[in-house]
């Protein structure tokens, strides 16, 4: 099969991801082009990158035949260009969120119901080590899903991997939330390590979400992306067993508990000369994950982006969602009402909205 053709709109950090993933998976992927609005930066663009860039959308769908567009652009301006590419009749593929606030999401789904063909790429649940643990749970070692502590991501990824972890889907919430500040080392951020010894300010945002039949605790800190010293915590409990980061405790028969590690395969250590890159992941002597691009030098959130274009191929062949508007939407709305929650100091009770039907 030839590589499946795509564009994207929006020159951002996000974009370049993208860039990566097709140049290192060119038998999969290639890039018509990319909307860069700025006439010079759009040529350092493409000395950087070797591809075309427009000034318009328009002029990227005159001149090109992509089967799909990627939107990467600042949250405000997303729904914008959302509705201009659906206008075109192009599936989008757009990144988190798809808008910034709840009407620009009843706007977009409104968009949906029309026909519009949009996809999100939150790639959080496909990152392999995240994948791996929901594996283990859809094969029922730890039963049925209760609780989950998710101390991951910021906003709609933390409240998607809550969601996937216990298996909901639009289920309301009562929230709880509280906001944190405490002192810290100022660390590394998107533009490299510390230039200087300071002490920083540290937010911490920490929620609890009432389902009914299953609770979550959302817990995240500014910092955890890029910082040394503030690691992700995942604990995911059912009531034959439990998952905490990479140890799964289980029972065999209500007499034999039984305890495995999640084992990195990685490719290209010590004496081994097939490359570096990620194998997969087992559990005991089961494989939980493997890497769908194994033999390619990938990180595991380029993996996980890999794996969105890969979705996003399947949707516009067949129909089948990688993570759809209205599971994005969702996942954004939580995030909206835990931000709601913190700013009043009140319980907010989420409602149920359009796209849950």
């Amino acid at each position: 099969m030839p590589p499946c053709n795509f564009a994207i709109v929006g020159p951002g950090w996000r974009t370049e991801f993208f860039l990566r993933v097709a140049q290192a998976l060119p038998e999969r992927f290639r890039i018509d082009g990319v909307v860069v609005r700025d006439p010079a930066r759009g040529a350092a663009f493409e000395a950087q990158w070797g591809v075309p860039t427009f000034r318009t959308t328009e002029a990227l769908l005159r001149l090109t035949r992509p089967r799909f567009a990627v939107v990467s652009v600042p949250q405000p301006a997303a729904p914008g260009v959302i509705a201009e590419l659906a206008a075109a009749g192009l599936p989008v593929l757009t990144e988190t969120p798809p808008a910034p606030d709840l009407d620009g999401l009843l706007r977009l789904w409104e968009l949906v119901r029309g026909g519009a063909r949009i996809q999100v790429a939150e790639q959080y649940f496909l990152q392999p080590t995240h994948a791996a643990r929901l594996a283990l749970i859809a094969a029922g070692r730890i039963g049925t899903p209760s609780h989950a502590h998710v101390a991951v991501a910021h906003g709609y990824h933390g409240t998607s991997l809550i969601r996937r972890h216990l298996g909901l889907g639009f289920e309301n919430a009562t929230i709880r939330a509280q906001g944190f500040t405490s002192p810290i080392i100022a660390g590394p951020t998107r533009a490299g390590p510390p230039a200087e010894h300071r002490i920083a300010q540290s937010e911490q945002t920490i929620a609890t979400l009432d389902f009914g039949d299953r609770s979550a605790l959302f817990d995240f800190t500014s910092d955890q992306y890029h910082h040394w010293i503030r690691s992700p915590r995942v604990l995911v409990r059912g009531e034959r067993g439990e998952i905490k980061d990479d140890e799964l405790r289980f029972l065999q028969d209500h007499r034999t508990p039984v305890t495995l590690r999640l084992l990195r395969q990685d490719a290209g250590q010590y004496a081994d000369i097939q490359g570096h890159h990620l194998v997969g992941f087992l559990a005991g002597t089961d494989w939980v994950y493997r890497n769908p691009f194994a033999g390619t030098r990938l990180n595991d959130d380029e993996i996980a982006i890999g794996a969105c274009l890969a979705g996003m191929v399947r949707y516009v062949e067949t129909g089948e969602e990688i993570y759809s508007f209205a599971e994005a939407a969702q996942d954004q709305y939580l995030a909206l009402s835990i931000a709601a929650a913190k700013a009043s100091g009140e319980a907010v009770r989420t409602e149920t909205q359009p796209w849950a039907g």
